[in-house]
């Protein structure tokens, strides 16, 4: 640490603010937030070896401290988030979202219109939004078209133009979308009561525009006035309709905020959904970038004030996996845990998982070379390998008490399955069930075959067992010369523990990683392919049984028929001559014989 930083940490106050780091060219690294801000820019500056790379490069690049002190820490974590956004630093989380969400718009004239807008102009128009969904906004726009049949006319209307007739009757009213407003058939008074509702509904208030409604029609029935009765119930209906459409819990759940977030690798995903009276009105995933190992807390923290800022949120509830460490004043975090509200945490996180999937899918086709070193750089970190597993080989045994052992290897290359380089082995030397006898002697004929032929050896093999089956395989690369040039591990079905040699502690990759998912489907390939030749193996050898059984046929006889008339049933039902000529006079009336009998 450099004595002007030393400096620095000394005059810096243990209150609560945002503190920015520049490098020796006055150019800005980081923007963080922090309780107390002497404590947090000191962690900066201690000898912990556990720091990350990339905060240890940070930490040598900072040449000048600035703070700006706030009076609460939910202030620093507001004012964190415009200095992020406005400077965009280097080290900071970075928040990949480059979409211009669209409003409802109820324009600020004598008789509003009502429609959907990306510019949003300070004229004294309302805006209500944004949408990060276009269907349920449309879905919205639709119900209010249906219900209060409003104008979307450019006309400057007012009550002097419409009393002098300076408009005429388009074809919208003629098709029963608009009331006339032009030519006074729909009274001022009638246009902004609609207006009023269409407020509420667009708050997300359906149940007092449903009992709004509800009086007027008793009002309307009680006058005899049944036609203005069955148009309140048609509007009521529709907004019925709406209401059940988007109710996913309970109705009394209201003005909620959900918020979930998972992790993969350097990314992380945080879903956002908005709760009305049981409605989810609005949704969002936002993906962020971490820079330097940001944990999940600080992720959130990052998250729900852009996106409460970003939707105009005023909620005071707001549902989460986890409580966070931080305040914020007026809110209250709920951790749910069962019920209507878990529901709604569990719908916000699978929204989160396929925003990932979807993002990675994108990510494959548009460059799938980035993706494939993305998996082998995981394999290589996650099993602390030498270098890239560009070729990856898993073994895997299979017999029945001993019965037609047989082994297979499989072949991935770059993280894929290279079908065309799968092998599989008759076991030759074994007697009886083996398992280790098996796996040393198919590991030992594969890669002494890779030698002789002088093809290129994989950067790891898998074994697909315990110690057991790893010992074995390593005994035959020793006897070979390759230990310690090809990297091995064993896979253990029970726990998915992986097994280093010589190492008596297993490691345990999480459950959730791509490294486990590559190495699981290793592991399945080569299960599938030995069963299945073993299968093929039971098969031709119980057919050869059957045909030993006739006096004079041996195995070698029994092979050849099976090779020549492909099954016992052809053999049953050829003629005599082409029988004779294939194993002789004698051989042919034996087997004609058997099968009479």
């Amino acid at each position: 640490m450099s004595k002007n930083i030393k400096k620095l940490i000394q005059t810096i106050p243990l209150k609560p603010g945002i503190y920015q780091y520049f490098d020796k060219e006055g150019k800005l690294l980081y923007v963080g937030k922090a309780k107390a801000l002497k404590n947090r820019v000191s962690s900066y500056f201690n000898n912990d070896q556990s720091k990350s790379g990339r905060l240890r490069l940070l930490v040598s690049k900072i040449a000048d401290i600035k703070y700006i002190i706030t009076d609460t820490e939910l202030d620093a974590l507001l004012l964190e988030n415009t200095l992020i956004k406005k400077h965009n630093p280097r080290y900071n989380v970075m928040l990949k979202d480059d979409k211009t969400y669209p409003w409802i718009c109820i324009k600020n004239e004598p008789y509003p219109k009502v429609f959907k807008t990306r510019t949003l102009i300070e004229d004294g128009s309302e805006y209500y939004g944004p949408y990060a969904s276009v269907k349920m906004m449309n879905t919205i726009l639709d119900l209010i078209k249906k219900t209060y049949k409003l104008r979307n006319c450019h006309y400057h209307f007012t009550k002097e133009n419409i009393d002098k007739g300076k408009f005429k009757l388009c074809l919208e009213y003629h098709l029963g979308n608009c009331k006339g407003p032009c030519e006074g058939l729909q009274t001022k008074e009638d246009y902004d009561e609609s207006i009023h509702e269409i407020r509420k509904l667009l708050k997300g208030d359906l149940n007092s525009v449903k009992s709004s409604m509800k009086e007027q029609m008793k009002v309307a029935a009680n006058k005899l006035d049944f036609e203005q009765a069955q148009i309140l119930k048609e509007k009521l209906l529709q907004i019925e309709k709406f209401q059940v459409k988007s109710t996913v819990v309970s109705p009394s759940i209201h003005n909620v905020d959900v918020f979930s977030i998972i992790e993969a690798e350097d990314l992380a995903y945080v879903n956002y959904i908005k709760v009305l009276n049981g409605a989810v009105v609005q949704g969002h995933t936002l993906e962020l970038k971490k820079r330097l190992e940001e944990s999940l807390e600080e992720l959130l923290q990052v998250a729900i004030v852009e996106l409460r800022n970003r939707f105009n949120s005023n909620s005071k509830e707001i549902i989460v996996p986890f409580i966070p460490s931080f305040e914020m004043d007026g809110l209250k975090f709920h951790k749910a845990q069962r019920g209507d509200k878990k529901k709604l945490l569990d719908l916000s996180e699978r929204n989160a998982k396929y925003f990932m999937l979807d993002r990675r899918k994108q990510h494959e086709k548009t460059d799938p070379e980035r993706h494939t070193k993305r998996i082998l750089e995981g394999l290589k970190n996650d099993l602390r390998l030498k270098e890239l597993p560009i070729q990856i080989e898993c073994f895997d045994n299979s017999n029945i008490q001993g019965s037609n052992p047989t082994s297979a290897c499989v072949v991935f290359k770059n993280a894929k399955p290279s079908k065309k380089d799968y092998r599989h082995f008759n076991i030759k030397t074994v007697e009886g069930p083996n398992d280790f006898a098996s796996m040393e002697e198919a590991v030992y004929r594969r890669y002494k075959r890779l030698i002789e032929e002088g093809d290129p050896l994989p950067q790891l093999v898998i074994i697909d067992g315990g110690k057991g089956q790893l010992s074995s395989a390593l005994k035959s690369l020793e006897r070979l010369g390759l230990r310690g040039k090809i990297a091995v591990v064993g896979i253990a079905k029970r726990l998915e523990e992986i097994f280093y040699p010589g190492d008596s502690y297993p490691l345990f990759l999480d459950k959730k990683s791509e490294s486990l998912k590559v190495i699981q489907h290793l592991r399945n390939e080569a299960h599938r392919f030995s069963l299945k030749h073993h299968r093929n193996r039971r098969s031709k050898s119980s057919l050869n049984s059957e045909l030993e059984n006739i006096e004079g046929i041996g195995k070698k006889t029994a092979e050849k028929l099976l090779k020549k008339f492909k099954s016992v049933k052809r053999i049953k039902e050829i003629n005599d001559t082409e029988l004779k000529e294939l194993v002789g006079e004698k051989l042919a009336t034996s087997i004609k014989s058997y099968f009479k009998s």
